[in-house]
């Protein structure tokens, strides 16, 4: 195959465009389309200036998706002097893999002269996730545990850092995957809130208290041209799965889109197109209801706002500690 640009030798063929594209021309294909989604979102505040820039915390988990992100991001940002920003890494106590792929993230973040900032489960909750593993008092998969446990703390040092954007890898495949569980479960709330969280208006969602709005610029990236990209830019990234990794839903959605895209390529973008829209309207007809503050408090035990006395993050350490 000939790249459809240059004449050269092709590295990849996009099934759902049809191209053929060369190394330079699919590693360029791959930047343009997240710096368009970053202007399309508008992530940087226009207000941002070099006296008072805005603080983007960027979650490095030494993946192939956050490698990529952070990559982009300096290669975009990292001269800009409206825009400081932090890599943040979690260790979540998972042995081999972790420990390889936060050396990944020490790496990438020396070479790239960014803060980097490392954090674990074992100093902040006393677990390890080796452990959850092995005693998992609440039956369930180790996924439910280390997303709660990862979202505190990712937004939880958001906080603490000032930031004024949360970003984060998640790919074109990670995006369809949800927006699907979300449709199939019926879940309309839950649509409305991922919409709030993660596509919603940054002006708007900044003006709420104790809301750090969220950003995936590589959401219309498919993972597999995500990996390539590593690949071909020979990025320090830890390109394993992990070994807990047992989320049975959203596997079988995973499956279920790849045979779908196999047979009619382009599914996972129509998906995502027709699922912005249809999420922003279901975040109009809730009001913000899907985030209503009205009836949030402090956490007993840590403060967090949650809608109950203890927040689930407290209640599944609760649970692991009493095993």
């Amino acid at each position: 195959m000939e790249c459809d640009k240059c004449g050269r030798d092709a590295v990849m063929q996009a099934a759902h465009s049809g191209s053929h594209l060369c190394e330079t021309h699919f590693c360029r294909s791959v930047e343009k389309r997240v710096r368009r989604r970053i202007r399309a979102d508008t992530l940087l505040d226009p207000k941002a200036t070099p006296e008072s820039p805005e603080t983007w915390v960027i979650g490095l988990s030494g993946g192939k998706d956050s490698v990529v992100l952070t990559h982009i991001l300096d290669e975009t940002f990292g001269q800009d002097r409206r825009i400081e920003m932090l890599a943040l890494t979690i260790h979540e106590g998972i042995e081999g893999y972790r420990d390889e792929s936060v050396d990944a993230c020490i790496e990438l973040a020396a070479e790239l002269e960014m803060r980097h900032e490392l954090v674990s489960y074992e100093e902040e909750f006393g677990v390890r996730m080796d452990d959850v593993v092995e005693e998992n008092p609440e039956n369930m998969a180790p996924c439910a545990y280390c997303g709660v446990f990862r979202r505190d703390l990712l937004e939880g040092y958001a906080d603490k850092y000032n930031a004024d954007k949360l970003l984060t890898g998640h790919n074109l495949d990670d995006e369809a995957q949800t927006a699907l569980m979300n449709i199939f479960e019926g879940d309309v709330k839950q649509i409305a809130k991922h919409f709030d969280a993660s596509i919603g208006d940054f002006e708007e969602r900044a003006e709420q208290d104790d809301f750090i709005p969220r950003a995936k610029p590589l959401r219309d990236i498919p993972e597999k041209e995500v990996a390539l990209y590593a690949q071909l830019m020979e990025l320090p990234a830890h390109i394993t799965e992990c070994p807990h990794a047992s989320e049975a839903y959203r596997g079988e959605i995973q499956k279920l889109l790849w045979n779908l895209e196999e047979n009619h390529p382009g599914t996972r973008h129509s998906i995502m197109a027709g699922y912005e829209e249809l999420a922003e309207l279901a975040a109009d007809r809730y009001g913000g209801e899907s985030d209503d503050t009205s009836d949030l408090g402090g956490c007993e035990q840590c403060g967090s706002t949650t809608s109950s006395d203890v927040c689930r993050k407290c209640r599944l350490l609760e649970s692991i500690q009493a095993v």
